[in-house]
């Protein structure tokens, strides 16, 4: 993938269906584990890396980074915890406003900061719509953010809250159960949202099993998000995809 073409990532989140990304946490990560992982990736056609968390710092992301470059050409986008993890190191950038939150840092605050250091970085910057779904337990992402999840049985109030971030001029559209989840995303709310936009939908948290990722790529996501369940058992991925 070339560098420096500033929708090429996006229009691939437009063009394909069924796009299955795994996350990377450098918290709960050693770089033997991570090897394995990136191999494995490799083999099965994974279509992207996603690198990121709540409490990194900016030279931790940028190792992380750099080591999975190294060993692989699947793409790179920072799912970013702070205004501070940013590196030219990756492909892309979810520039994610937390959307069903009225935490005004998240929505704006956060984004004004960063804004100069994105401008003059050369990553691929996707304006995200990021939905907190209640997925059984508290969650890092809700603590950091001082937020409520959305009721996982309110498929209204999510897709209301999708539909308002798609009249705003967000890209993507991020339903996100958090790390650990006990229940992922729930079909009937996956479909809401998406009846009711246009945008891409990724779904992540809480996803185990292989039907887990076909129910919610049936009930209308674009692409699923594994993380948490390979961090202790990265070979579980051949059974899941």
């Amino acid at each position: 993938m070339e560098r420096g073409k500033s929708t090429e990532l996006l229009n691939f989140f437009y063009c394909a269906n069924k796009m299955v990304a795994v996350l990377i946490d450098p918290d709960n990560r050693n770089f033997g584990q991570l090897e394995a992982l990136v191999n494995l990736c490799n083999r099965k056609a994974i279509d992207l890396f996603m690198v990121g968390g709540s409490i990194l710092s900016e030279g931790v992301i940028e190792e992380t980074i750099t080591f999975i470059k190294l060993r692989s050409k699947i793409p790179v986008i920072i799912f970013p915890g702070s205004s501070q993890q940013i590196c030219n190191k990756a492909d892309g950038i979810f520039l994610l406003s937390l959307i069903s939150g009225r935490n005004a840092d998240l929505l704006i605050g956060k984004h004004v900061e960063s804004s100069f250091k994105l401008k003059a970085s050369e990553l691929e910057v996707m304006p995200t719509g990021y939905i907190l779904i209640d997925g059984g337990k508290p969650t890092t992402a809700s603590y950091i953010s001082f937020t409520q999840p959305l009721p996982n049985n309110k498929p209204m109030l999510a897709a209301a809250t999708a539909l308002a971030g798609e009249q705003l001029g967000l890209k993507l559209i991020y339903l996100d159960a958090g790390s650990g989840a006990e229940i992922p995303v729930s079909v009937a709310l996956i479909q809401g949202v998406r009846k009711h936009i246009s945008l891409p939908i990724i779904v992540g948290g809480g996803l185990r099993t292989k039907k887990d990722i076909q129910n919610a790529f049936d009930a209308g996501a674009n692409m699923v998000v594994l993380g948490n369940i390979l961090e202790n058992n990265p070979e579980i991925l051949d059974e899941l995809i």
